[in-house]
């Protein structure tokens, strides 16, 4: 199928589905157009699926086809033109960078004579935080949209010969539509903070067992013991020069971690350029210079801890830049979650809870399609079973009642910080 093509009308509802090689195939006005995707729209803004970030991806060519990573994104229309809903997509040769690990599928079905890839990916690359998948124009009926969507994401797949798409990280509503498509639903697990109205760190802290506040203290005072201090940069504070630095500190630990970082220098400054005022650096600095740094996103109400990096190890470092500094932040900006991205048990000692998070996947082939649903059964049992465990096992006061969670999959071994 020729990109921009039409795949057809969706069962003759008036609905024609189109595949756009780039974002910048959306004007930023239709783009912009779509629910959650703009600090317009306040109470829902995810940055991850804004024009700036998916375009400085491409832009910057880190998520491109020469990378793995090309553009097939939908395009919803009605008969007039007039874009009505969009999925974030594309075509994968691989599957590095996505954090909901399908190896085992693909193994399985090459020994079987199959091919696995090329695929379809719906998500936001190498991000493994959960937001809007299934995109739909401010003023338009979102169930009918999004159903429209989920359907269109069968036939493009079909239509391209892939063996499968895959919705990751998806929310809850989308989940629930591509269930009704005959998507197949898949869990995991990640850890958040809920700034449950907390004033300070301290009230935080007065929510958990004596023992474990004293050891939270101690962390944090001897992460800072070798004449450490802690800057939180955003804004205009962010200059070429401090991505300079966080670049080198991403480098570093990311090729001694995952062998090959996934993000460029040139992405970073775009960013910088185009959304600094969604973005806050926790830098740490000794003797003048800075030695570590993690990277955050701001949401409407959420922060999202993504990536981490380092070229001098001291102890606990990690968890004050990354974790306590991010609680820290929340609470003054009253910012509902703490995100901390993939990876971590260790998460759960420092305030972060275990929460459900959610893929879906169509799968072309009925008999691989069966073999995944019957594994997908068993997988979701085990991780609500570790769900209830962890949370059985968290720092607070026992008797302390719980937030009722958002229900949002993630890996195992893709480090993310």
């Amino acid at each position: 199928m020729d990109q921009g093509d039409d795949v057809r009308e969706l069962e003759g509802a008036g609905y024609a589905v189109r595949i756009a090689a780039s974002i910048d195939a959306f004007t930023r006005e239709e783009w912009d157009g779509l629910a959650g995707t703009t600090r317009a729209s306040e109470t829902d803004y995810n940055p991850f699926v804004s024009f700036d970030f998916l375009s400085s991806l491409e832009e910057s060519n880190c998520a491109v086809s020469r990378t793995g990573w090309q553009g097939h994104h939908l395009r919803l229309e009605a008969a007039d033109g007039r874009l009505l809903g969009a999925v974030p997509c594309y075509v994968k040769s691989h599957s590095q960078g996505e954090y909901v690990f399908d190896h085992g599928w693909a193994d399985a079905f090459e020994r079987a004579g199959g091919r696995y890839y090329p695929k379809l990916q719906c998500s936001v690359p190498f991000t493994p935080a959960t937001g809007p998948r299934l995109l739909v124009s401010n003023g338009e009926d979102a169930g009918t949209v999004k159903a429209a969507l989920a359907a269109g994401l069968k036939l493009v797949t079909e239509r391209l010969g892939v063996s499968s798409s895959h919705v990751t990280f998806a929310d809850e509503d989308d989940i629930a539509t591509l269930e009704a498509a005959g998507f197949l639903h898949r869990t995991d697990q990640q850890f958040h903070f809920f700034n449950e109205a907390y004033g300070n760190y301290d009230d935080f802290l007065a929510t958990l067992a004596s023992r474990k506040r004293k050891a939270l203290k101690k962390e944090r005072r001897e992460a800072l013991g070798a004449g450490i201090t802690i800057e939180r940069l955003t804004g205009k504070d962010i200059t070429e020069r401090v991505w300079d630095d966080f670049f080198a500190f991403y480098m570093d630990t990311g090729s001694r971690k995952w062998g090959r970082p996934y993000l460029n220098r040139r992405f970073f400054s775009l960013i910088g350029e185009r959304m600094a005022n969604d973005i806050l650096l926790v830098m740490a600095k000794r003797n003048g210079r800075y030695i570590a740094g993690a990277i955050n996103f701001i949401g409407s109400d959420t922060l999202y801890g993504r990536n981490w990096g380092c070229i001098e190890d001291h102890p606990f470092l990690h968890f004050e830049v990354c974790y306590h500094q991010a609680i820290d932040f929340a609470i003054e900006r009253k910012l509902r979650v703490v995100e901390a991205g993939a990876q971590g048990d260790h998460k759960l000692a420092r305030g972060y809870r275990p929460v459900t998070v959610h893929s879906a996947h169509y799968i072309a082939h009925p008999g691989l399609r069966r073999a995944v649903a019957d594994y997908l059964v068993r997988e979701r049992r085990e991780v609500a079973s570790m769900s209830d465990y962890l949370a059985e096992h968290t720092p607070f006061r026992k008797g302390e009642t719980a937030v009722d969670e958002p229900c949002l999959s993630e890996p195992r071994s893709e480090k993310t910080g």
